[in-house]
């Protein structure tokens, strides 16, 4: 893939696929083809800081979750943070919140500062950081979107926000801001790194770890997560339906 439009034909194939099969990768597609979108359209009125190096990150960043999605697709092991994701969506025991933030997980923690690095190449790693914080603006903005609205696509999640204040629970506390300043922090190293491979193993490994968290919260939230799994809606395709037009009204915010 060369271009953002390629990129938005791959993601649409990727969410008719999920909603033909009733995978809960689907969750995740949908958000991120509208953050996708939202790029695209911001490319088009020249609102970033060099919109055809935007593109160019998009396409990279992207195509990390695509390439992911792939692999495991064909039996494959992608990168241990993508496969846990994408294992915990076999599974009708977590939320849909819980499938999103997996995802975000993976891409951002890990996918978003390896696509900035390569994106520069041998150019300073500093100029890229506007449009790096403009990415995660607009996923920021999607997700805040989607959790205001949760009740869309699970009934009663939003009891457990002031149940659980005061609680270092993962799943509540899971911020889009944390992980962006860790993934920038992260393309600075994965920059200077004079072995790449070992640097992308290594980060791998500390957002696994995280991914486990968001797999299995604390003992106060695995309770209420499977009280509040059965108000869920049980059909995947009709979930992503909904979360489709939760983060498109988001987009409007």
């Amino acid at each position: 893939m060369q271009t953002i439009d390629e990129v938005l034909v791959r993601m649409d194939q990727i969410v008719a696929e999920c909603k033909a099969k009733q995978s809960r990768i689907g969750y995740f597609a949908i958000l991120y083809r509208q953050v996708t979108r939202r790029i695209r359209d911001g490319i088009l009125v020249r609102e970033f800081e060099d919109n055809e190096r935007m593109e160019k990150l998009d396409v990279l960043f992207a195509g990390r979750f695509i390439h992911a999605y792939d692999l495991w697709k064909t039996g494959q092991n992608p990168t241990n943070s993508w496969l846990l994701a994408f294992e915990a969506s076999k599974g009708t025991k977590h939320l849909v919140l819980q499938h999103l933030f997996l995802g975000i997980n993976a891409h951002i923690n890990l996918d978003l500062g390896i696509s900035a690095a390569d994106t520069m190449g041998t150019e300073p790693i500093d100029g890229i950081q506007n449009d790096f914080n403009n990415i995660n603006a607009v996923l920021g903005e999607l997700v805040d979107g989607v959790k205001s609205n949760i009740s869309a696509v699970s009934p009663i999640f939003g009891w457990l926000i002031p149940l659980a204040k005061g609680r270092d629970e993962m799943l509540l506390n899971f911020s889009i801001q944390l992980a962006r300043d860790g993934a920038w922090k992260y393309a600075g190293e994965y920059y200077a790194c004079p072995d790449r491979n070992v640097s992308i193993q290594e980060r791998d490994s500390k957002i696994a770890k995280l991914a486990n968290k968001l797999i299995n919260p604390g003992k106060f939230l695995l309770f209420m997560v499977k009280m509040v799994g059965f108000a869920e809606w049980k059909s995947v395709s009709r979930t992503m339906d909904q979360l489709d037009m939760v983060v498109k009204k988001a987009q409007t915010i």
